[in-house]
């Protein structure tokens, strides 16, 4: 008989050995709820603990914010203590510390500092982002009309037009739909998005042989390669007095910090290329995906898209419609808010890291915890929009049909680089 055999044989042999140990198990149970009662500050709510078995929760630890005010209390109103990102294994893995959407500390900081700065110096929000935007827009069309009005799949021709918008401002230059080369960098792209959350991320060491994980880091390897030609390409043909796009403002950056002197310098190729990447990820998927949706809601409401065109005809007529044109545009600015608040494509928000212990609604939240901010909880908060399950683009007009701005309007989380990209192409 073996060792354990021998005690569940034990166990169960006498009725009263077996009810000393559940009254044993009830005490620990007492003792260590009043012991945690007076020894502990207030935590969030989650699943009790097993007396010596835990929860799951010991495993990983997490608090999830849900609901409008409880997000902007933590992400506006106190985002130096909510400000560190959580990198989870996967995205650690392709980005080791680098770039401007997974990594924390000085060289995060400095690199989304630059990529905002040097975004909106290029021309984010201004005139020659907007010409590059149309131009695209136009190709876009004419992809559209070769179909002459036959059924086809939109989700190429839109990521292709987004993916274009970020290489012209990125590289200085777009790329020939046809291109096997780009088509093949929009699908890594893409590929990777859809399935990076995964088991993965809870468990690395026991399923790191995953066939998703290696296809991520084979796509990761291509794309590193594909970008650092690209790069190579832009260095050897570099004017000094002529920036192309983001690339050139680094490479100029980068020599720069060379001259002077600097050692260890953030501005290093692991980050431009990190960079580089993360701002294709932030752009194309969220955008393409909002664009879609955009036409299906226009297609399901039939009335809603007449009224926008007729909006369109009245103010813009037979011109271009300009981003200027939006102030004059009330009905259909808030058609395309309220395209992004149903649409919801990104119901949590980059995963964030406590910075230092905190108390949130009278929770403490000790430093190093993983927080998950859920932005659906916001943009369906039943305590912030009359309909929040309805394509309702009331949801942004006064009274009067003015559009009026609305803070619980978070479709990819406060102050981050997506919401500004996002904010630039919509």
């Amino acid at each position: 008989m073996s060792l354990m055999e021998a005690f569940v044989f034990f166990l169960f042999s006498s009725p009263s050995t077996l009810l000393g140990i559940v009254v044993l198990l009830l005490a620990l149970c007492v003792v260590s709820r009043s012991f945690t009662s007076q020894t502990t500050r207030r935590e969030p709510p989650g699943p009790r603990h097993l007396p010596l078995l835990g929860n799951l929760r010991a495993l990983f630890k997490v608090v999830v914010l849900a609901g409008y005010k409880t997000v902007k209390e933590a992400l506006v109103n106190k985002a130096e203590e909510f400000g560190d990102r959580y990198i989870s294994p996967i995205f650690y893995d392709i980005s080791q510390g680098h770039g401007i959407l997974f990594a924390n500390g000085d060289s995060w900081k400095e690199m989304r500092r630059f990529a905002l700065t040097t975004l909106r110096d290029f021309g984010m929000g201004k005139r020659i982002a907007e010409d590059k935007i149309l131009e695209e827009c136009n190709y876009l069309i004419q992809m559209f009309e070769a179909h002459k009005g036959k059924p086809f799949d939109t989700t190429s021709p839109v990521n292709y037009a987004t993916s274009n918008i970020i290489s012209s401002i990125v590289y200085g230059s777009r790329f020939e739909y046809s291109d096997p080369r780009f088509r093949a960098m929009v699908k890594r792209a893409n590929e990777n998005i859809r399935i990076t959350g995964s088991v993965y991320n809870m468990f690395p060491r026991l399923v790191s042989w995953i066939k998703n994980r290696q296809l991520i880091l084979q796509n990761l390897e291509m794309n590193i390669r594909e970008i650092k030609e690209l790069i190579m390409h832009l260095k050897e043909t570099l004017n000094t007095n002529v920036y192309r796009g983001f690339v050139d403002c680094f490479l100029m950056r980068k020599q720069k910090e060379e001259d002077s002197g600097v050692l260890n310098t953030h501005y290093n190729e692991k980050n431009m290329i990190c960079s580089v990447a993360n701002l294709f990820g932030a752009g194309t998927d969220t955008t393409a995906a909002t664009l879609r949706w955009g036409l299906l809601l226009m297609a399901k409401y039939p009335h809603i898209q007449d009224q926008v065109q007729e909006e369109l005809r009245r103010v813009v007529g037979s011109s271009q419609v300009r981003v200027e044109d939006r102030k004059n545009l009330p009905y259909t600015n808030a058609v395309i808010h309220e395209i992004q608040r149903l649409a919801n494509i990104v119901p949590m928000a980059i995963p964030h890291k406590t910075a230092r212990d905190v108390t949130l609604h009278g929770y403490f939240i000790k430093e190093g915890t993983t927080v998950f901010p859920l932005l659906t909880s916001v943009l369906y908060d039943e305590s912030e929009w009359e309909s929040p399950h309805t394509f309702n683009p009331s949801h942004f007009l006064d009274k009067e049909g003015k559009f009026i701005r609305r803070d619980a309007f978070m479709p990819f989380s406060p102050s981050t680089l997506v919401s500004d990209l996002q904010c630039f192409f919509f």
